[in-house]
């Protein structure tokens, strides 16, 4: 007989049989395959799906871990514990995953320099980092101030001010998606311009979408703050996206500087 989560004599979770890891996965599998055959002329119908499955999947994945952080006796603190952990070791592999980006763009850069090549190549007009780029840089640092806001009040049991701190970081982070979208719809550049076009791109364009998948996440913490779904011993979710957010931040300052400033600076010649 399966042990009921009010009978069990252990500080741990029990997690119940769920077949939406499987569908991620597998919807994952389909958009990996898909976006290398699209990237060599056929349909995109695979990584459209594919992303599709992904999306519900984590969608009704997360519904459910909501349920169960809403019922009492599962998410005690060595569970809550363990979801940290959990975040901090995902937003490790993320840091993981920009260095590679941020590894790619020095490497043609100086590889460049060696070659008496140029950097950035002749071809390319760069975006002058104290426009558009500067104002984007400002408004995720308020951002950051707004988040830990939100935090700081809900351990006070403000839920008032909480609710507060999470909508203006939510309108910060629409706001920064919308001038990223301005700055791309006017760079003179593109992602099949040379390697430069691809770095740029691949670095901004994928934080851009960690910007987008965080606004998203504050969105539902601020749902569940409105909500009074969270305290001030109870708050994981809350805790995490702020995690997030800062962790998103943090990689912009080193775009904005490495790419944005120190790649319109800089230039190497020989």
């Amino acid at each position: 007989m399966q042990p009921t989560h009010s009978s069990k004599n252990h500080p741990y979770q029990i997690i119940d049989p769920s077949p939406w890891p499987l569908l991620a996965a597998l919807g994952a599998l389909l958009l990996g395959v898909g976006g290398a055959l699209a990237m060599h002329g056929y349909t995109a119908i695979a990584v459209i799906l594919g992303g599709v499955i992904v999306v519900l999947a984590a969608a009704a994945w997360w519904h459910d871990m909501i349920h169960e952080s809403n019922t009492k006796d599962i998410y005690t603190d060595k569970v809550q514990l363990s979801l940290r952990i959990g975040m901090v070791l995902f937003i490790t592999s993320e840091v993981l995953f920009f260095a590679g980006f941020f590894g790619s763009y020095f490497y043609s850069a100086l590889s460049s320099e060696a070659l008496h090549g140029v950097w950035p190549p002749k071809n390319i007009v760069t975006l002058d980092p104290f426009h558009l780029p500067y104002l984007n840089t400002l408004i995720l640092l308020l951002s950051g101030t707004t988040v830990t806001w939100a935090h700081h009040a809900l351990v006070q049991n403000n839920l008032e001010d909480a609710l507060k701190g999470l909508l203006l970081t939510i309108c910060l982070g629409i706001s920064f998606t919308c001038v990223q979208i301005y700055e791309y719809g006017h760079a003179a550049f593109g992602l099949k311009d040379g390697v430069y076009g691809s770095n740029f791109y691949m670095a901004t364009g994928f934080h851009g979408l960690h910007v987008i998948i965080g606004t998203l996440f504050l969105s539902v913490c601020a749902y569940r703050t409105w909500k009074k779904d969270f305290s001030p011993k109870a708050h994981v979710g809350l805790e995490a996206a702020a995690w997030y957010w800062h962790f998103v931040d943090a990689v912009w300052l080193f775009l904005f500087v490495s790419i944005y400033w120190w790649g319109d600076s800089a230039t190497f010649s020989h």
